[in-house]
């Protein structure tokens, strides 16, 4: 069942288009990874699926029941956010202020829930002024939990941590897809990383270059001029 579709989007930004042509359906259960060079209009992409930009042309649409306010988002690392002086706790749990002022118990135990699976869970108290990228990652991300549970938008979730917390990282986002049933959207420039987990890449350059399986775009044109070859893959 689609969760999201595309049909035909274009996105302008102070009147220049800066992505166009886009045709997707994000089905449940796939595992998107939209890559492409610096500027070629992933994030802008990825606006547009949460119903921060409007698209100038075409039309995005939701399936089984998901509302845009019901998106997990992770945006792109921020250096403001080591200096933001909120706790681990009520960054996590604003995960649920699109939805409610106040959190109601199942609220409170689903924000207990996903710190305990991002293994944040003793770091509660503590603020995010004190912790490592990585950790604060894990935040963001229990906190975009607390938005969903059917759809992850994942920004470079990755970009700026040390090897040792980006492969954790991985290893939490493939948990939530294959064990947890989270369907995931993310931008990443690591190819090697999208043949491991996605099911599906768009390669985006202002327009699709390909969008399909990620077997399939192992073999493209696309990805050998992207990579600079499959044995790099």
């Amino acid at each position: 069942m689609s969760l999201l579709i595309c049909r035909d989007v274009a996105f302008a930004y102070e009147g220049r288009v800066v992505a166009s042509g886009i045709d997707l359906d994000v089905n449940e259960g796939d595992y998107l990874c939209i890559v492409g060079e610096n500027g070629s209009g992933k994030s802008t992409l990825v606006k547009g699926m949460l119903g921060l930009m409007e698209p100038c042309n075409g039309k995005i649409s939701y399936g089984d029941g998901l509302n845009k306010n019901e998106i997990g988002y992770l945006p792109q690392k921020n250096p403001l956010q080591r200096d933001f002086p909120a706790s681990v706790w009520e960054v996590v749990s604003s995960g649920f202020a699109a939805r409610s002022l106040f959190l109601t118990r199942e609220q409170r135990l689903a924000a207990e829930e996903n710190m305990a699976l991002m293994r944040i869970e003793t770091l509660k108290k503590r603020s995010m002024m004190e912790l490592s990228g990585g950790q604060q990652q894990r935040v963001l991300l229990a906190r975009a939990l607390c938005a969903t549970r059917k759809l992850l938008l994942l920004d470079e979730p990755v970009a700026g941590l040390d090897p040792l917390a980006t492969r954790e990282m991985y290893e939490i986002i493939e948990d939530l897809h294959k064990n947890r049933g989270v369907t995931i959207i993310m931008i990443s420039h690591d190819i090697a990383t999208a043949a491991r987990y996605a099911t599906h890449v768009l390669h985006l350059r202002h327009e699709p270059l390909f969008y399909g399986t990620t077997q399939e775009y192992l073999r493209s044109a696309a990805c050998q001029t992207f990579v600079g070859g499959e044995e790099d893959v």
